[in-house]
């Protein structure tokens, strides 16, 4: 009888362990739903201020209604006067590059009594072929010429014995005739004889190489003893008058914006000096894969211009009446720039638009907006197209503390 009853208490005692155990298992459970919770709306209010650009955060009341609808922020920019400032690089070159190269027959160069960096005049020498051949050749052309015109004097002294003979029957009119034309072949053999000289004189002139022009010897590409010829290429470089210009690299659309007589300041890498130049000439092609086209601004001879070298410049194009946009605002995919307007119905939509100058206040807006359209100014790469937010328009404070803590 006593070892049933133990028997019963310790059966009552382990039922009520298991008991106990069950209402942990249900109490650590609850708990868990609790904590998911709390995780789920800290986690939807952490968008939400995401979504909004740091604005103040608003009660989650649940997911539908006004209260789940992310708000953003978004700014009307206007029309604002930018000064036109464009920035760009290029390559420094001559405004007027000539090349020099073999005119005649060419030969064995004897001299070259030039050298690159020098100032030439035009007509100078600046390569001399050897002519020993060519010499001989006009001495043996112009005694040609004296041949010729012994025969001339010889038919001419048997036409006038001739025409003395002709009256008294002696001679007829038929030799008189034949005796005229032979002089007159004399005669035409002397005018070729005289030509045949002038041309080898002209080729032997063309074995000097001179400067068409004067200016700046740029390149020197020949030396004594090498042989040259008509395919030698360029032998001699020269930047008539010394002249140099710049040959930026600009944007289509800038390219556009660009007045011919603009002036413009030009840094060469390297340095800090600063020049003067001018647009003299926009490029009428637009490169295919760029999207760029040149501006060549000229600007005066200067020792630290060298062709070949690497410059910015800063060009004016006067002022600009355009809106202008923080960079948060301006997103860019494969098709192009873009922003996020949100349009009357409070509707994320995507609006293409064309990019101008870049400073240190924004970007300056070219094409594609008005400056009226509530922009999203932050945060936009988190949006979708066709969304309905809920928008907060900027003021003008938090503009500038936004902009200070993104500098």
């Amino acid at each position: 009888m006593n070892y049933e009853t133990r028997m019963d208490v310790n059966e009552l005692s382990e039922s009520g362990t298991l008991l106990e155990d069950g209402e942990e298992q249900r109490a650590r459970k609850k708990r868990n739903v609790i904590i998911a919770l709390a995780v789920a709306i800290i986690a939807v209010v952490g968008a939400a201020v995401l979504l909004s650009g740091g604005d103040e955060p608003q009660a989650f009341t649940g997911g539908s209604g006004e209260a789940a609808i992310p708000a953003v922020t978004v700014i009307s920019p206007g029309q604002t006067t930018n000064a036109g400032i464009i920035n760009a690089t290029g390559t420094l070159a001559a405004r007027r590059e000539m090349p020099v190269g073999v005119v005649g027959e060419g030969g064995r160069v004897v001299s070259v009594p030039v050298e690159a960096g020098q100032w030439v005049s035009a007509g100078q020498v600046l390569a001399v072929i050897d002519r020993s051949v060519q010499s001989q050749q006009t001495a043996s052309a112009s005694a040609q010429i004296a041949v010729a015109r012994a025969d001339a004097s010889l038919a001419q002294a048997n036409l006038d014995r001739a025409l003395q003979l002709v009256d008294r029957g002696f001679i007829s009119q038929a030799d008189v005739d034949r005796l005229t034309a032979t002089r007159d072949a004399a005669d035409a053999r002397v005018l070729v004889a005289e030509a045949q000289l002038g041309e080898r004189q002209a080729r032997n002139a063309q074995l000097n190489i001179v400067a068409p022009a004067a200016g700046l010897l740029l390149e020197r590409n020949v030396e004594p003893g090498q042989v040259v010829g008509g395919g030698s290429g360029v032998l001699f470089s020269i930047a008539r008058g010394g002249e140099m210009e710049l040959l930026a690299q600009i944007g289509e659309t800038e390219l556009g914006n660009v007045p011919l007589g603009a002036t413009a300041t030009v840094i060469p890498v390297g340095t800090d000096q600063t020049f003067t130049c001018q647009i003299w000439q926009k490029a009428p092609v637009i490169d295919q894969q760029t999207r760029q086209g040149t501006a060549r601004c000229a600007m005066p001879y200067n020792a630290a211009l060298r062709p070949g070298g690497f410059a910015s410049i800063q060009i004016d194009s006067g002022a600009v009446v355009a809106p202008r946009l923080p960079e948060s605002a301006v997103l860019t995919d494969d098709d192009g720039s873009y922003v996020l307007v949100v349009n009357a119905e409070n509707v994320v939509e995507r609006r293409e638009i064309q990019l101008g100058a870049i400073s240190d206040e924004g970007i300056l807006i070219a094409g594609g907006l008005t400056g009226n359209e509530r922009i999203v100014a932050r945060a936009g790469g988190f949006l979708t197209v066709g969304e309905t937010v809920r928008p907060v328009v900027e003021t003008a404070a938090s503009a500038a503390a936004a902009a200070q803590a993104t500098q």
